[in-house]
């Protein structure tokens, strides 16, 4: 008899939503390839609920062994965090509405949860901090947005340092206590939302690494891009393998049990 193929973790990426054409107003549910491509060579198993509510939480999570929040061209609305939205916005409505509630769940549920940049921001939207809107805008902030170019090579290059708490996981996955990074953002945070410890910082001072303080399995966020070329940085590489021994380990016991 042919052996069973162990099954591959599941990693549930929230789609983002928007109007891609014109003549068909009823919208599309998209995902960038590279955070796919990534959690594929991980050897997870990528998913999507694309027209997943808040509401079909309790039935989706349990299906499956990680959560990771996408980067994404659109900004969190600035509503969730007692402010006004920017007549510059590009917003997500449906995918806010749904990850305020997905995050609280994945972290209620031990459900390994990984952020990245409006990721990030939307675990620490979602646990109660705020965001700053326009970093670049800010007295004595960097430009934390991407360079002008159609390169994503050029987009996603090395941009500044980040500056690790010793002893911390990402130091752990660093090597050390500094590392380069890319950068892509124009929102940042202000507040830390509730049981969010800074593990990383820029050379301004901008957070750009958490994790959940007491967290009973992996549940980080980083402001940078780990997904892009993560084979060719170990820094990069450590924290994606992190988040996948998490969600093989969720895996093992959900099949044990």
């Amino acid at each position: 008899m042919r052996k069973k193929a162990p099954h591959k973790p599941l990693v549930w990426l929230p789609a983002c939503h928007r109007n891609l054409d014109l003549d068909d107003p009823g919208g599309y549910s998209v995902l960038a390839d590279r955070y796919a491509l990534a959690v594929t060579q991980l050897g997870l198993q990528p998913v999507l609920f694309p027209m997943a509510l808040a509401e079909d939480i309790p039935c989706l999570l349990p299906l499956v062994d990680g959560v990771l929040l996408t980067g994404s061209p659109s900004n969190v609305e600035a509503t969730h965090f007692g402010a006004t939205a920017l007549a510059t916005d590009l917003l997500d409505p449906r995918r806010d509405k749904l990850t305020m509630q997905l995050v609280r769940a994945a972290i209620g549920d031990a459900v390994p949860l990984f952020g990245v940049c409006r990721g990030l921001q939307e675990i620490n939207v979602a646990l109660g901090g705020s965001l700053h809107q326009r970093v670049h805008e800010l007295e004595g902030m960097l430009d934390h947005r991407e360079v002008d170019s159609e390169d994503l090579e050029e987009q996603f290059a090395e941009r500044h340092e980040v500056l690790l708490e010793p002893g911390s996981l990402f130091a752990e996955w660093a090597g050390g206590t500094r590392a380069m990074v890319n950068s892509l953002h124009g929102q940042g945070i202000q507040r830390l939302g509730e049981g969010l410890v800074a593990e990383a910082h820029a050379p301004d001072g901008l957070v750009e690494g958490v994790r959940v303080q007491g967290a009973d399995t992996f549940a980080c966020g980083v402001q940078w891009h780990p997904e892009w070329r993560h084979e060719r940085h170990p820094f990069y590489q450590r924290t994606l393998e992190a988040f996948a021994s998490a969600c093989r380990d969720r895996r093992g016991r959900r099949e044990e049990g």
